[in-house]
């Protein structure tokens, strides 16, 4: 079942806060926390995270009903993705080095804010570059 276009997009626009706090404040506290909300959307897809719970049940009945869809899995995988860079930048803060947080939270916040700015989710973009190289005949 397709998924609201837009609720992505906003959980991408948290997320560019919650990154750009932790980096500016290098807090192991706020990168966890954005951890396990992309951990939450990574196992149970964007609408389980708690930002697509914010967008369900706080954003979207106040818009218009949505004209856009998109499959779950790709922003699924984009958690995925952020979920690892986020780990790497949790390792980073807490046991060093430090250019580990910041340079895998950086690259973790560039990717939401492009989401969030243009619509443009590079995780999603890697999804599909996978899917049609597999499918690829040899």
């Amino acid at each position: 079942m397709d998924i609201d276009a837009r609720g992505p997009r906003f959980g991408a626009a948290v997320t560019t806060v919650v990154l750009a706090a932790a980096l500016i404040t290098r807090s192991p506290w706020i990168l966890a926390w954005q951890t396990l909300a992309f951990a939450l959307g990574a196992a149970g897809g964007v609408t389980r995270s708690p930002y697509g719970w914010a967008f369900r049940t706080v954003v979207r009945p106040r818009l218009a009903p949505p004209t856009e869809f998109e499959a779950p899995e790709p922003p699924r995988f984009a958690q995925a993705v952020g979920l690892v860079f986020a780990g790497l930048g949790l390792v980073g803060f807490t046991l060093g080095p430090d250019w580990l947080g910041l340079t895998a939270t950086g690259a973790a916040l560039a990717a939401a804010f492009l989401n969030a700015a243009f619509g443009y989710c590079l995780g999603c973009e890697m999804f599909l570059l996978m899917r049609r190289l597999a499918a690829r005949p040899e």
